[in-house]
């Protein structure tokens, strides 16, 4: 079977014939070269209305398309592009299917390196098919444009916002995640973590969309609280369960920090030396080792020890079902956090009292929304952002994260060759 045949079993486009094809180059290094011809009784197309036209002249030489790889051989389609004397534009260069405006790639090989791009590093994926990493960028971003232009949000109902570090010197994107209990996608992102920031989003959103939210998840970040209110008041805002611990954990690693200095600065035994994940790990991830160490500081009285307690006493919040009775037991922990006399772990109990309501929605929303979901899609944006290690702009970051997490879609094609 001919490699003509193949083609126009596969992809046959309209007013266009594959001429002769022929391998150029060493064995080792070969391209197959497949020429277009237009049928004789084609009118080319515009470029910028679509509408066709006489032809007016050819360019020079003929323009060169890379293609989807062959066994291992590059493929490369050879057109010799027209003029077409459009009545509304005037002299334009014509429209060709196989590729938007002046892409030296046909859109079938963008495709075929987005798919790629998605399972290997962007720099693999170039390297693998011996092309260039802007290539595959420039597929991306061609992936990413469409299927945001024909991706649906009408069924949002709950949604999480978080930031991620993204760069060094606290350089945040902040992040919106659809965190409805059947869908968990990425909605939105934007540079840094201000208001004008989460603003950008809810405008994005539209208003109509933003009146149908019912939960909103979040941390205690000021500017998002301050948005969140006034632009989605409507929806029960939940403060994010993996946040308040995460505030607890950093509370805890302060003080251990600071009491463990002491110790050596008055020469006494560094008995904390080593235990910073004992305090850290949930005790079920503890190894028989950490298990027995912790057991032995358990006995002095530290106020390392007495803030790990007060720690893994908060725990027993999100075990209630009742409302009420997890206020009660709220209040009684930050009550007695105050009397501990441990300034961080006091700094996290007047945070609490601060943000009580949002943190007692918690019970409100449960079951209705996945509460681990945001946490869950920032470790997968940060493996994204990892994988993407190099990027310096915004843009390359945000394109990468969309065509990760946003679960675009895709044309239809009678056969995708991967």
């Amino acid at each position: 079977m001919q490699i003509q045949t193949i083609l126009n079993f596969l992809i046959k486009y309209s007013s266009f014939v594959y001429g002769k094809c022929q391998l150029v180059g060493e064995p080792d290094d070969c391209t197959l070269e497949i020429e277009i011809l237009p049928r004789k009784n084609g009118r080319p197309e515009c470029s910028i209305c679509g509408s066709k036209g006489p032809v007016y002249d050819h360019q020079p030489r003929p323009r060169r398309f890379d293609f989807i790889p062959f066994w291992g051989v590059a493929v490369v389609f050879v057109y010799t592009m027209r003029r077409v004397d459009c009545s509304r534009c005037g002299v334009k260069v014509e429209r060709v299917p196989w590729a938007e405006g002046k892409s030296p790639t046909t859109d079938m090989y963008n495709w075929f390196l987005s798919q790629w791009a998605t399972m290997l590093s962007w720099s693999d994926t170039a390297r693998m098919f011996k092309t260039s990493w802007s290539t595959v960028f420039n597929a991306v971003e061609m992936a990413v444009e469409w299927g945001r232009r024909h991706v649906k949000h009408e069924m949002v109902t709950a949604i999480g916002v978080d930031e991620i570090a993204w760069q060094r010197r606290h350089k945040y994107l902040t992040v919106v995640y659809q965190i409805d209990a059947g869908a968990r996608r990425l909605l939105w992102v934007g540079e840094n973590r201000t208001t004008k920031t989460l603003l950008k989003f809810f405008r994005w959103f539209g208003k109509e969309r933003t009146e149908q939210l019912k939960f909103v998840a979040s941390d205690m970040w000021k500017a998002y609280l301050k948005v969140i209110a006034f632009k989605a008041g409507s929806a029960l805002h939940v403060l994010d369960r993996f946040h308040i611990v995460a505030n607890m954990n950093k509370a805890i690693d302060e003080v251990r920090a600071t009491e463990a200095k002491k110790l050596h600065a008055e020469d006494r035994e560094p008995i904390l030396k080593n235990s910073r994940w004992l305090f850290l790990k949930r005790p079920a991830k503890l190894t028989v080792w950490q298990d027995a160490k912790l057991a032995d500081l358990l006995q002095y009285n530290l106020k390392s020890i007495r803030a790990y307690v007060l720690k893994e006493d908060f725990q027993q919040f999100w075990k209630y079902i009742h409302h009420g009775w997890a206020e009660k037991f709220l209040d009684n922990w930050c009550t007695k956090t105050m009397r501990s006399k441990i300034e961080p772990m006091k700094k996290v109990a007047k945070s609490i009292r601060k943000h009580k309501p949002l943190i007692l929605n918690w019970f409100k929303a449960r079951g209705e929304i996945n509460q681990g979901a945001v946490e869950g899609m920032n470790n997968k944006s940060k493996l994204t952002i990892r994988k993407a290690y190099g990027f310096r702009s915004f843009r390359t970051a945000e394109i990468a994260l969309y065509h990760t997490l946003e679960k675009l879609p895709e044309p239809e094609f009678t056969n995708r060759f991967w």
